[in-house]
């Protein structure tokens, strides 16, 4: 597994991964630590895992909407949207993830390699490689061999934060998924903190989850 990234001279790891299920408070989390870590004095960049990272956007955006008629927009609590995308499980679209996915865990090797030779203090991913693994069924060895090939090719971040949510609590938030789904990607998300060992931070206030996250971010 790469860990190329280290930790920094400011008493901080350089690079930070956030994901969790839609509606953990991720935006949220990213925006606190960026500001104390400015407040620090340290120059800091987000790396946005689909602007930034993913390959073939128009066309994974075109099938979502046109084969399997996923609304557009990013749901709200007074304007929910129906998602059909990461949450359609038939055998032909998890072979196509597989082949997507590699081709992102390439795509962010290279991303994140580059923002670290570059003069910044700390890198922020808003999600990682641990987003699109956690929509496999990690309980399946087939699944848990190729989830440690994207481990392996992938920059390991000195803190890849997983926010814990309680799924019904996440999707009032931002009602875009069926609540089964988001109980799946929980049980998901903990089976693969246990394989790649990530720091889950359990749900609480904005601001108790942002001085865990805060304290799990200092160079160790």
């Amino acid at each position: 597994m790469d860990t190329s990234n280290g930790p920094g001279p400011s008493g901080f790891v350089r690079l930070v991964s956030f994901s969790g299920m839609d509606g953990a408070g991720k935006s949220t989390q990213i925006a606190a630590l960026r500001s104390a870590l400015e407040a620090e004095g340290l120059r800091v960049r987000i790396i946005t895992f689909w602007d930034d990272v993913a390959r073939l956007k128009g066309l994974r955006e075109a099938s979502s909407h046109a084969i399997f008629k996923s609304e557009k927009g990013v749901g709200r609590p007074d304007a929910p949207v129906n998602r059909r995308d990461k949450n359609v499980r038939s055998a032909p679209m998890t072979v196509v993830r597989l082949g997507l996915y590699l081709l992102d865990a390439l795509s962010l090797r290279v991303v994140v390699r580059r923002m670290l030779r570059s003069p910044v203090d700390c890198v922020i991913c808003d999600r990682y490689c641990y987003d699109e693994l956690a929509n496999l069924d990690l309980q399946r060895g087939p699944a848990r061999l190729y989830a440690r090939l994207i481990l392996a090719l992938t920059p390991r971040p000195g803190a890849p934060i997983i926010l814990d949510a309680v799924p019904a609590e996440a999707r009032a938030r931002k009602p875009e998924y069926p609540l089964d789904f988001l109980e799946f990607s929980r049980q998901s998300y903990a089976h693969l903190a246990a394989l790649a060992g990530l720091i889950v931070v359990p749900p609480g206030s904005p601001a108790h989850v942002s001085r865990t996250v805060l304290d799990a971010v200092r160079s160790r």
